[in-house]
């Protein structure tokens, strides 16, 4: 059944993309040799933009990459706005591999990810911090907002037909939201917080949402 299952998945992939780095590429070659250096460094540019941007995002789910995220991590973090930050977990996500096989288990986690990417606020985005491990970076927002992005992205992968991939497939999240108002605490620190938060959503049973801010605790939990 599980090879079946690959094939089909095989046979649904949709074809690549055009390669625009080495289109750009090619295409300053020919406007160079041509002496026209002023649209040959414009197509330069757009390469080097179209590689750094290549660079910074996961090759699997094209979401941005655990280097992107470090960079927004570790920059200055002076005249940021409030930043709510969740640490989300593909729950019981080894035997989603050990039974339906790892292209299976890839296709799970792109669609995660183009799950966990909708309703974000602007300047928000969604990175693979690593394995079936990702973060929502959700700035300018509160706290209470904060949280119904999360539980609804929740929702939305519990509630996602996985079975048209796989007959008897189920996959749930669970998340720890960890909230702070401008300046008061490091998003690396408040990372740590939400890994904190997301392990307490485990112990308390998986696909549930921990969050926190300066004055609740809260387990918003699922009813089976």
């Amino acid at each position: 059944m599980v090879a079946e299952g690959e094939s089909a998945l095989e046979r649904t992939v949709s074809p690549q993309p055009p390669d625009l780095l080495h289109l750009h590429e090619a295409v300053a070659g020919l406007f160079a040799t041509q002496g026209d250096w002023r649209r040959a460094y414009q197509h330069l540019r757009s390469a080097l933009a179209i590689a750094r941007d290549g660079s910074l995002r996961d090759a699997l789910t094209s979401s941005y990459n655990r280097r992107y995220l470090d960079e927004r991590l570790y920059g200055p973090f002076t005249d940021r706005p409030p930043l709510g930050l969740a640490l989300i977990d593909l729950d019981h996500f080894k035997s989603v591999n050990d039974t339906y096989g790892h292209l299976v288990g890839d296709r799970v986690l792109c669609g995660v990810a183009d799950l966990l990417q909708q309703g974000l606020p602007p300047d928000g985005f969604c990175a693979r911090y690593g394995g079936e491990e990702f973060v929502l970076w959700l700035p300018g927002i509160d706290a209470r907002h904060a949280f119904r992005i999360v539980e609804d992205a929740r929702l939305r992968v519990a509630g996602h037909p996985w079975s048209a991939l796989q007959p008897g497939l189920r996959v749930t999240i669970s998340a720890g939201l960890a909230h702070a108002a401008p300046k008061s605490v490091a998003p690396e620190r408040q990372l740590r917080h939400a890994d904190a938060l997301l392990y307490a959503a485990k112990r308390a049973g998986r696909n549930k949402v921990v969050y926190h801010d300066a004055q609740t605790t809260q387990l918003i939990t699922h009813s089976e």
